[in-house]
């Protein structure tokens, strides 16, 4: 009898707790759907496009290269497939200074005014001229060449250092300088990028000049070794001009759909943002135009055409990596005056189309019905994986993880309640973004993410599941925000920098770009006020938004990686 009304209760606890769940759920999705938020997983369910006019499907090698592989045998095709292959080995030459000796820059003899001694050199200066460090120091600069940090990390040289002379520097003066006296002429980290400097004595009035902790690769030796994928990049700029990009496979539950490979785009991206970068040392503006075009193009892919609506965050969020890097890169064309009037004009048009948040929202969109979609139909076995693959696990496997065992035996009410919970917190962050009028607002932001942090804080079978599926919503506003902020200063830059090429100065004020530099002026999305701009001294500008702390810091970032701190500054 006291097993049977064990039983009975049970019984009764399940179906009450069933009964509320679904209840609560059903009121709960009938509020989001009046409200105009989709949530039926079919109208994510991008409609099928001819072969002929989708980027995925222009050749096997597409198909296999930009999906991301799901079973063993797509894995297996993928890594045996040439075409574009991101995995072989980096086998252009590095030169280090840790498997060479340290390079000799520079030698130095120190003389008296003897012509004899000074007809070999290549600088001669005297002791106590003005100018001297800034003459030694130019020289040298000029002797290595110009550098830049790769997309990659890899430090590019213009010029090849293993057979680098060095340059023959004679210092008259009648008494020899100390090391100390030298290294304020030649300070350590004069060439940072390329490594560091350090003046060593050799005797009879003799020094030399070492560039020790180096690590680079010259621009010829990159651009040869990335020259075998030019073939199958021109594959893919002709791909784009097809109008849909739609992975072909099961999409009728969410963790079935197909999903961009997503190592293939970053290594495209930085390829070619590394291959602008070295036509920048090489003066090529047109090449890199070309280059940096099609990594604009590339995040096509990523934009869903033609629905314009990614399934996931993840999507988007890759989406506004490329982009950041490709701004990233006009800034440094800029800054080393490469860009002339029709790459600007042509860069300015493509910033124009793009609309991060709007991606971003409607990636939030998906991730909620997403979530609940799995939540609601989805067996326990199937969160131990989300790779669509049907893997076997054994049942011991299966009761060592916490969430298969709260799935299996916790009342299923009890998924619909913490799709309640994620439904009544996720669409909130939507107002976040306003679209209407092209604005960001951290600070509703920040106090929806303490209400999150507290609700989630807060131990419930109805938040377990919550907890596990809210993605992190803080790092993808912030970057979003601070990479939209970005483009928008871009275009303003573009157009500073043709006016200033017609006019030989920059405008007084942004008003006067427009209508001819430009048709309207971004506004800054933190508060929708105009981003702040002025004239500098050294012949720049300062340009500006007010970053996310919502203070105006006149001009000052924060630290490098802290993009909550500081102002949001276009480097020029």
């Amino acid at each position: 009898m006291v097993l049977a009304v064990l039983v009975t209760l049970t019984a009764l606890f399940y179906l009450e707790e069933d009964w509320r769940g679904k209840r609560a759920w059903d009121q709960c999705k009938a509020r989001l759907e009046a409200s105009g938020i989709p949530m039926d997983w079919n109208q994510f369910i991008p409609p099928a496009v001819p072969d002929d006019q989708n980027f995925f499907m222009t050749s096997t090698n597409f198909l296999q290269r930009f999906k991301k592989a799901q079973t063993d045998a797509e894995h297996k095709a993928a890594t045996n497939n040439p075409w574009l292959q991101w995995l072989q080995i980096r086998e252009f030459p590095t030169f280090r200074t840790t498997k060479t000796n340290p390079l000799l820059v520079a030698s130095i003899v120190v003389s008296p005014s003897t012509p004899s001694l000074n007809h070999d050199a290549d600088l001669l200066i005297k002791s106590g001229q003005p100018d001297l460090a800034e003459q030694v120091q130019g020289l040298l600069q000029k002797h290595l060449g110009r550098s830049c940090l790769g997309a990659e990390g890899f430090t590019f040289s213009e010029f090849p250092l293993s057979n680098l002379p060095p340059v023959r520097i004679t210092l008259n003066t009648e008494t020899s300088p100390s090391l100390a006296d030298l290294a304020q002429v030649i300070p350590k980290d004069l060439v940072t990028n390329l490594g560091q400097l350090q003046v060593e004595a050799t005797g009879d009035g003799r020094f030399q000049v070492l560039l020790t902790g180096t690590r680079v690769t010259t621009i010829a030796d990159y651009l040869r070794w990335s020259d075998q994928y030019v073939p199958a990049l021109n594959e893919v700029r002709e791909a784009l001009k097809r109008p849909y990009a739609v992975l072909p496979g099961d999409y009728s539950m969410p963790y079935f759909i197909p999903i961009p490979d997503f190592v293939t785009l970053r290594f495209i991206a930085q390829t070619l943002a590394q291959r602008a970068q070295c036509d920048f040392l090489l003066n090529r503006p047109d090449q890199a135009l070309r280059e940096l075009t099609l990594m604009h193009d590339l995040c096509r892919i990523l934009q869903k055409p033609p629905t314009g609506k990614p399934e996931t965050l993840v999507e988007a969020m890759i989406n506004v990596a490329i982009n950041g890097l490709y701004t990233q890169i006009i800034a440094e064309g800029m800054q080393q005056h490469v860009w002339q009037e029709p790459q600007l004009a042509a860069l300015q048009a493509q910033l124009r189309d793009l609309n991060l948040p709007f991606w971003v929202s409607e990636a939030f969109r998906g991730e909620l019905l997403y979530s609940t979609y799995v939540f609601e139909h989805a067996p326990a076995e199937k969160f131990l994986s989300f790779d669509g693959q049907n893997k076997q696990y054994s049942i011991w496997t299966k009761l060592q993880n916490p969430l298969y065992r709260y799935l299996k035996f916790a009342p299923t009410g009890w998924r619909y309640q913490n799709m309640v919970t994620m439904a009544s917190v996720e669409p909130e962050l939507l107002a976040a973004f306003d679209q209407k009028n092209g604005t960001i607002s951290p600070g509703f932001f920040d106090e929806y993410r303490r209400q999150l942090d507290q609700l989630l804080a807060h131990k419930s079978p109805f938040t377990r599941l919550a907890a596990f599926a809210i993605p992190n919503f803080a790092k993808a506003v912030q970057t979003t925000t601070y990479n939209q902020t970005l483009v928008n200063e871009a275009q303003i830059a573009c157009a500073l920098e043709r006016c200033q090429l017609a006019r030989h100065e920059y405008p007084a004020t942004l008003a006067e770009l427009v209508p001819q530099y430009l048709a309207t002026l971004p506004h800054d999305l933190i508060g929708g006020a105009p981003l702040h701009y002025r004239r500098t001294n050294n012949g720049k500008f300062l340009l500006y938004s007010i970053g996310w702390n919502e203070t105006d810091d006149n001009g000052r970032p924060g630290a490098l990686s802290d993009v909550k701190q500081g102002d949001w500054v276009w480097k020029n």
